[in-house]
């Protein structure tokens, strides 16, 4: 190519990037650790210790024990913590002089962002894909289709945090900083996600549960939590007592919700940052 370096393929730079993050990952076996470790050990702390006093209804006049109840929301939990984790290497790479190089050759940011996302997702699928492990545990019962929709849903909804991170940590320049936005941006996420807690429904007549009920029917994390417990569990929540969003509404927002951040991670990275150039 006259007048510079051709460019890389965009499959070769997506793929090169995604190894590198999943290598990275699991040469630090104390990430591993730590990422399964702390959602298994709040599921069965919370669990055990609430499921004596908190007990929701199902749509078939049953009750369902906290311990089950909370796990598709400890689930969410930890393909959030793998997201952080494995976003944090933006920040280490730009320090290390990675990125640098990276922005530089003659590849597409696009590709860049899209080998990143794909890296980190892929490593927060395969936790969650063993973190379900402790499912067995639980009155559950699946089919070789539900569990590899399920697979596909982690994988999305993986992605979709990924992007989040991605996004965040684009802008920052220590890990520090990107650790408190994230934790101001994503907890709520999560805990408004109906993961410790279901939606309440409207009608009640105090102002609290209304807002409460629009800020967690529009939060994406809500339709991953639902999406994940109807697949899990034969019986719905008891939609007398609590707001539950349909399969065909959860997969959309979903699917809709990771482009969104997707596109926007893209825009993020166009724009210059004063750390690409230390």
């Amino acid at each position: 190519m006259r007048g510079g370096s051709p460019k890389v393929s965009f499959t070769r730079v997506v793929q090169s990037l995604a190894w590198r993050e999943l290598a990275r990952f699991f040469r630090q076996r104390n990430r591993v650790i730590g990422a399964i470790g702390t959602p298994l050990f709040m599921w069965l702390l919370f669990g055990l210790g609430l499921d004596r006093s908190f007990s929701v209804a199902t749509s078939a006049d049953t009750r369902t024990s906290f311990l089950e109840y909370y796990f598709p929301g400890s689930l969410v939990l930890l393909l959030m913590f793998t997201a952080i984790y494995t976003t944090i290497s933006v920040i280490e790479d730009r320090q290390a002089g990675f990125l640098q190089g990276v922005l530089v050759a003659p590849v597409s940011r696009h590709a860049m962002v899209a080998g990143k996302v794909l890296g980190g997702s892929l490593i927060a699928m395969l936790q969650g894909v063993l973190f379900l492990a402790a499912a067995l545990f639980l009155d559950v019962s699946w089919s070789v289709s539900q569990f590899a929709t399920l697979v596909g849903v982690l994988f999305i909804a993986s992605m979709m945090m990924t992007c989040v991170g991605f996004s965040f940590a684009w802008r920052m320049e220590s890990t520090q900083g990107f650790h408190a936005i994230m934790n101001l941006v994503l907890m709520p996420m999560w805990l408004l996600s109906g993961a410790f807690f279901p939606v309440p429904v409207l009608g009640t007549g105090q102002l609290s549960q209304e807002v409460l009920h629009w800020v967690m029917k529009f939060n994406p994390l809500t339709h991953v939590v639902a999406l994940v417990r109807d697949l899990m569990y034969e019986d719905r929540l008891s939609e007398v007592d609590f707001w539950v969003p349909s399969l065909t509404v959860s997969i959309l927002v979903i699917i809709v919700s990771t482009a969104l951040f997707f596109a926007w991670a893209l825009r993020i990275c166009q724009r210059p940052n004063s750390g690409d150039l230390k």
